[in-house]
C-alpha cells in the first residue's frame, strides 16, 4: 500500500502534482519560520552569553587578574571596554585573544581597530595607551560590528584605581544582576518573552495557510478513498494511502524549509532586532532542533491525514451521503472570552520568572487565536442570517443563504487573514505603545542634548577633591563652559522641596559657574552655593530659582566631586575629544556621555522591536494573502458543479461572480472587526500585565495598513473570480 500510495502522490495525473506542490510550498514556508523563530530564542541567549566575560567577578583561580570593566562610547556608540594587569604566569586569559596584553598593549575588535584608524587619534587611538597588538576575535564579541577593546596594564598602576576588583575566573555567561552596573545586551527574559509570543503570531497563520492547502481537491480525495473502500480495501489500507500522501508532501516541504533557513540564515541574523545584529551561527540548526522538526512535521502531517478520513473510514457510502451540517451554536464565543479573561487575570499579578511569563501571556494569546477561529462560524452565520434579511438581489440572497448554510466554509477561506489582522493588532499596539511610553519617559527627564557631556563620579566609590577639570580640557577647541557639582557635607541634607516631576535637588553648585552655564534655572539674588541636579538642568517647562545652599563657596573644593558638566559647539570632534581627555584624567566605569547618547542604546533596541514587528505584520499579511487565494480557489473547485448547474438553469456567470465576492467579504469583514477588537484589548491587557502602562491609540499608518490588507483581500479574491468560467462548463455538471 505504500508503494500505491507513493503510485498516486507522485503519478496521479496533474492535478495530483499541483496539490502536491501547493502543500510542499506551504510546508516550506512554515517549517522555515519555525526553525527561524526556534534559533532566534537560543540566538538571543548565544549572543547575550558573549557580554559575560567582560562582566567577570570571580577572584577564585589562579593568578586572579586585576579587573576593570568600563564602558566607554563614541559618536552614540557604545565600546565596551576591560583594562587589565597579569599578576601572574596562571592569570586568567579572556576568550577571543591569543595571549594577555601587556602593559601599553591593547586588544581591540575588527570593528574598533577600523574605527580607530579612520579617526584622529585625539578622538580616539589616544584613549588606549600604547600599542595594538591584535584583534580580538568573535567569541568575544556579541556581534559582528561590537566595539570591544582589551587594554593591559601593570598591577601596581591598575591597582589603584578605585572600582579594580580581582578576577581569577572568566564568566561565560551573561549576568543576571548587575547592582554595580554591567555591560550587557537586552536582557535574555525579556526577549524570549517577546520572541515566544512573536513565534507564535508567525506560526498560527502558518498553520492555516498548510491546512487550507491540505483541502485542495478534497473531494475529490474522499470520494477515491471511499471507492476504494467499496472495491474491498480496509480501513488501515485506506489510512496507509492517505498518510503516504500527507508524509510526501510534508517530507518534501520540510525539506525545503530547512533549506530556506539555512539560505536567508545570513540576512536573518543580519537583522538588529536585539539592537545589534547576531552571527549566523549564533541561529544555529542544532541536531536534536534539526531531528525533531525533520520527524515531528511529517509525523504531524500523516496523523492530520488520519483524522481528516474520519468520515470515510465510518462508511464507503459516507461521501454520497453527507448529513447537512449542524449550524453553530453561540458557546463558540467562549474560548474567545476566555482567552481575554486568563490575559485580565495577570493585570497586577505579573508572575515573577520569565519562563512563567511566557505561559501566560503565550497561553492567553494563544487561546484568543483559536477563539477567533471557532467563533468565526457563529459569526459569519449571525452576520449571513442578517444579510439574508436585508438582501434585495439574487446575488445577495443566494451567498447569504449558502453562508448561513455551511458557515464553516465559508470563514475556513478568510480565517488566515482575520488572524493576520489580530497578529498585526497586538504586534502594532504593543510596540507602539512601548515607543509611546519611551517618548514619554524622554520627554518627563528633559531633551535628549547632545553637546553637553556629563561625567559623573558614581555613589560609594572615592572620588576626587579640589579641581577635577583637566587642564587640557579647558583650552580645548570646541569646549565653551565647564562646571563641577560636588556631593554636600553629611551636615547639610537637601531641601525637600520638589521642582516639577524630578523631586528635589541633591548636589551643589557654585553660583559664579551657575552664572555663565546655559541652564533654565539660577540662584537667587546675594546667593554664592545652590542646590542643583548634577546635569545643571531642571525640569523642560521650569524656569526658576535654584534652592540657596547653607555651604560657603570657598568650602565646595574640600567637597568630593559629584560632576563635570562640559559644554561643548556640539561637533563630534569636540565631543570625542573632550570625552577623551576626561577619561584619561578620570577612568570609572562610565566614560562621560550626552543625554542624547544615553539614550541612544535603548532607542536602537525599540527600533529593532519596530522592525521585529514589521516583519511579524508583513509576513501575517503575506501569509494570509496565500491562505485566502488558495482558501478560494479551494472552495471554487469544491462547488464547482453547482455552480455549473446554476449556470445551466440560466443564472449570469456575473451574478455567479458576485456571489463568490459576498461569500468571501462577508465573513471576512465581520471578522476582521472582531479581530481588531481583540488585538487591541488583548495588547493593552499585555501591557498592562507586563509593563504596566496603557495601551496607546495606533497611529493613522495603523489604519491605513489594516485598510491596504483589506484591500489587498478583496484583489486577490477578484483574481480567482476568472476561474469561473473554465469550471463551470457543461462537462462539470454530469454525475461522475
Amino acid at each position: 500500500m505504500i508503494r500505491f500510495g507513493l503510485r498516486l502522490t507522485l503519478a496521479g495525473g496533474r492535478e495530483a502534482l499541483v496539490r502536491l506542490a501547493v502543500i510542499a510550498v506551504a510546508m516550506a514556508l512554515g517549517v522555515g519560520m519555525l526553525v527561524a523563530a526556534l534559533a532566534g530564542l537560543s540566538g538571543v541567549t548565544s549572543q547575550n552569553d558573549r557580554y559575560g566575560w567582560a562582566n567577570s567577578t570571580v577572584e577564585a583561580g589562579p593568578d586572579p587578574l586585576w579587573w576593570q570593566l568600563r564602558i566607554d562610547g563614541f559618536d552614540a556608540r557604545t565600546i565596551g571596554r576591560v583594562d587589565l594587569a597579569a599578576t601572574g604566569p596562571q592569570s586568567p586569559v579572556p576568550p577571543g585573544l591569543p595571549r594577555l596584553p601587556g602593559p601599553g598593549e591593547y586588544f581591540a575588535s575588527p570593528a574598533l581597530a577600523e574605527l580607530i584608524a579612520a579617526t584622529p587619534p585625539a578622538e580616539l587611538a589616544d584613549r588606549y595607551p600604547g600599542r595594538l597588538a591584535g584583534t580580538v576575535g568573535d567569541e568575544a564579541l556579541p556581534s559582528p560590528d561590537s566595539l570591544v577593546a582589551v587594554v593591559g596594564y601593570s598591577p601596581t598602576e591598575l591597582s589603584q584605581r578605585p572600582g579594580v576588583r580581582r578576577v581569577g575566573t572568566i564568566s561565560t555567561v551573561a549576568p543576571t544582576d548587575c547592582p554595580g552596573g554591567c555591560w550587557a545586551g537586552i536582557p535574555t527574559s525579556g526577549l524570549q518573552l517577546v520572541l515566544g509570543v512573536v513565534a507564535a503570531a508567525l506560526i498560527f497563520p502558518l498553520v492555516i495557510l498548510v491546512g487550507t492547502t491540505t483541502r485542495l481537491a478534497a473531494t475529490r480525495r474522499e470520494q477515491r478513498f471511499a471507492a476504494m473502500r467499496l472495491v474491498g480495501a480496509t480501513p488501515q489500507q485506506v489510512g496507509v494511502v492517505a498518510a503516504v500522501e500527507a508524509m510526501v508532501s510534508a517530507i518534501a516541504g520540510t525539506a525545503a524549509g530547512l533549506v530556506l533557513f539555512l539560505a536567508f540564515r545570513d540576512a536573518l541574523a543580519a537583522l538588529p532586532f536585539t539592537g545589534a545584529p547576531m552571527f549566523p551561527a549564533d541561529l544555529a540548526l542544532s541536531p536534536p532542533l534539526a531531528l525533531g522538526v525533520a520527524f515531528g512535521v511529517p509525523l504531524l502531517a500523516a496523523v492530520a491525514a488520519l483524522v481528516a478520513l474520519r468520515r470515510v473510514r465510518v462508511s464507503p457510502l459516507g461521501i454520497a451521503r453527507r448529513a447537512a451540517a449542524r449550524p453553530p451554536r453561540a458557546w463558540r464565543v467562549v474560548p474567545l472570552l476566555a482567552g481575554l479573561a486568563e490575559l485580565s487575570y495577570f493585570v497586577g499579578r505579573r508572575p515573577s520568572t520569565t519562563d512563567g511569563q511566557i505561559v501566560a501571556y503565550l497561553s492567553g494569546i494563544l487561546i484568543v487565536m483559536i477563539g477567533l477561529m471557532v467563533a468565526g462560524p457563529w459569526l459569519t452565520m449571525a452576520v449571513a442570517r442578517i444579510a439574508a434579511r436585508r438582501a434585495n438581489g439574487t446575488a445577495g440572497l443566494i451567498a447569504a443563504r449558502r453562508l448561513a448554510g455551511n458557515p464553516q466554509a465559508g470563514f475556513r477561506s478568510v480565517s488566515g487573514l482575520v488572524i493576520a489582522l489580530f497578529v498585526m493588532t497586538v504586534a502594532v499596539g504593543i510596540m507602539g505603545s512601548l515607543n509611546a511610553d519611551r517618548a514619554k519617559e524622554l520627554a518627563a527627564t528633559g531633551s535628549a542634548e547632545s553637546s553637553v557631556l556629563h561625567t559623573i563620579f558614581r555613589d560609594g566609590l572615592p572620588a576626587p577633591t579640589g579641581d577635577p577639570v583637566p587642564a587640557a580640557l579647558r583650552s580645548q577647541s570646541g569646549v565653551r563652559e565647564i562646571a563641577v557639582t560636588r556631593r554636600p557635607p553629611a551636615d547639610q541634607p537637601p531641601p525637600r522641596e520638589p521642582l516639577g516631576e524630578w523631586g528635589w535637588p541633591t548636589t551643589l553648585a557654585s553660583c559664579a559657574d551657575l552664572a555663565v552655564m546655559a541652564t533654565n534655572g539660577r540662584c537667587a539674588p546675594g546667593a554664592t552655593t545652590a542646590w542643583v541636579y548634577n546635569g545643571l538642568q531642571g525640569p523642560d517647562g521650569w524656569n526658576g530659582v535654584w534652592p540657596t545652599a547653607d555651604v560657603p563657596a570657598d568650602r565646595l573644593p574640600s567637597l568630593a566631586v559629584d560632576s563635570i558638566v562640559t559644554y561643548t559647539d556640539g561637533t563630534r570632534a569636540a565631543i570625542e575629544r573632550a570625552r577623551t581627555t576626561l577619561a584619561l584624567a578620570h577612568p570609572m566605569m562610565y566614560s562621560p556621555y550626552t543625554d542624547a547618547e544615553w539614550n541612544a542604546e535603548s532607542t536602537r533596541t525599540f527600533a529593532g522591536w519596530q522592525r521585529l514587528a514589521d516583519v511579524v505584520v508583513l509576513a501575517s499579511l503575506a501569509i494570509a494573502g496565500c491562505s485566502l487565494a488558495v482558501g478560494v480557489a479551494a472552495g471554487l473547485s469544491e462547488r464547482k458543479r453547482p455552480f455549473s448547474m446554476l449556470r445551466l438553469a440560466g443564472v449570469p456567470l456575473r451574478t455567479l461572480r458576485r456571489v463568490v465576492a459576498l461569500e468571501s467579504v462577508t465573513p471576512l469583514l465581520a471578522a476582521a472587526a472582531v479581530a481588531l477588537g481583540a488585538g487591541l484589548l488583548a495588547a493593552h491587557l499585555f501591557l498592562r500585565a507586563q509593563e504596566e502602562i496603557s495601551l496607546h491609540p495606533p497611529a493613522l499608518s495603523f489604519y491605513a495598513t489594516v485598510l491596504g490588507g483589506i484591500a489587498a483581500s478583496l484583489a486577490v479574491i477578484s483574481l480567482t473570480l476568472p476561474l469561473l468560467r473554465q469550471i463551470t462548463g457543461p462537462e462539470a455538471a454530469r454525475n461522475d
